[in-house]
């Protein structure tokens, strides 16, 4: 429990770039680093919270908690994880009330993201030679890819890709791909009563408003924008655009969960008591959803079938990463200074085997050196 306490710890303080970066840096911490569990384990993880709503890098965060030590290791891992980031945005929000504005973080994170890029993509290498196990899967993957780059729903892809690779392996595999396709609707109920029953003010309607977002929210950031626009802006009247953007874009520039968005706004709306409800709220349906799926995923990898499907969720959720990596190669390696450091960090990362937290270290120093005299 020590160990996993401050391995997420660790994590949720350092792990900058988003849920592909927070993915890449637990693969190599808990595979590569510590051999807690497979590789193939660890994709069958990662890609059951792709299935399920909310914050794929904190579920499975979760998920390696509930498989080092039980349920209270589940508790703890998530927890470790959430906690570094949502203190690090209180603490923007404080700055953000008092002084009216965001820290700059321009030239921090100029030299962070080539870092990034270079960690998720040695991790997606890794991961796909362990998820492409033949052919058919490697043509899934890529149709995967295809599918989301042209615009199609990252849910409507994974389920695709799991009942194919279910149907292939045996057409009687009905009930298998039909499983953790099910629980989004189990989400959209809960959160649906959530929102009905938000009758009462103050804090109660802050904490049932993020306990909704948390409970129905697939994707991305962006996705997450979109959510928060129409509850806290549109309906509720909490925040202007700006703040909004202000709070999306404290979740962004820390390490660890985009979803600390929540403690922003909280802080926002209602001060550290609302930092404090709203984090919970948005958090509380992850440990709800791990707890409920983590116990199937050895007894579906059992079944052939089941098995299966879990395979080609695997090969569309790489997809997905891959995509991501890309876009994040395109926002950061813009001139020779930043495809030197991703460069360097890959050549790191590859032949000297060094922690992708030194390099991620040296990146930020070397981002505030050349914004600073360069």
């Amino acid at each position: 429990m020590r160990e996993l306490v401050l391995l997420f710890l660790r994590l949720g303080a350092t792990a900058f770039g988003g849920p592909a970066a927070h993915v890449a840096m637990m693969e190599e911490e808990v595979v590569r680093r510590r051999r807690w569990i497979s590789r193939e384990e660890f994709l069958d993880l990662l890609g059951a919270t792709n299935l399920i709503p909310g914050p794929n890098s904190t579920e499975l965060a979760i998920h390696i908690g509930h498989r080092r030590a039980g349920w209270p290791g589940l508790v703890a891992a998530g927890v470790s994880f959430i906690l570094p980031a949502a203190l690090l945005v209180l603490g923007l929000a404080w700055a953000y009330v008092r002084f009216g504005a965001l820290p700059e973080a321009e030239a921090f994170l100029y030299g962070v993201k080539p870092v990034v890029v270079a960690v998720v993509a040695q991790a997606l290498w890794k991961l796909g030679r362990a998820a492409v196990k033949d052919v058919f899967l490697g043509i899934l993957g890529a149709l995967a890819l295809a599918g989301v780059a042209l615009g199609v729903h990252e849910l409507v892809v994974l389920a695709a890709a799991g009942a194919l690779a279910a149907v292939r392996k045996r057409g009687a595999g009905r009930s298998a791909t039909l499983l953790f396709p099910a629980m989004p609707a189990a989400a959209a109920a809960l959160g649906t009563g959530a929102g009905a029953a938000a009758a009462s003010a103050g804090l109660g309607l802050l904490f049932l408003t993020f306990l909704k977002i948390g409970s129905v929210l697939f994707g991305s950031g962006y996705v997450l924008l979109a959510f928060l626009r129409a509850d806290l802006v549109a309906r509720l009247h909490w925040l202007s655009e700006a703040q909004l953007l202000d709070a999306v874009a404290a979740g962004q520039i820390t390490p660890g969960p985009v979803f600390t968005t929540a403690t922003f706004v909280g802080y926002l709306v209602a001060g550290p008591a609302g930092a404090g409800i709203a984090t919970l709220g948005i958090f509380l349906p992850a440990f709800v959803f791990v707890a409920a799926s983590g116990p199937l995923v050895p007894r579906l990898r059992r079944s052939p079938t089941a098995g299966a499907f879990l395979d080609g969720v695997n090969v569309a959720s790489l997809a997905l990463m891959a995509l991501v990596t890309a876009q994040l190669g395109r926002a950061a390696l813009v001139d020779v200074p930043t495809l030197s450091i991703a460069a360097a960090s890959a050549a790191a990362l590859i032949f000297l085997r060094i922690s992708s937290i030194w390099l991620l270290a040296g990146g930020a120093a070397l981002g505030l050196v050349l914004r600073t005299f360069g």
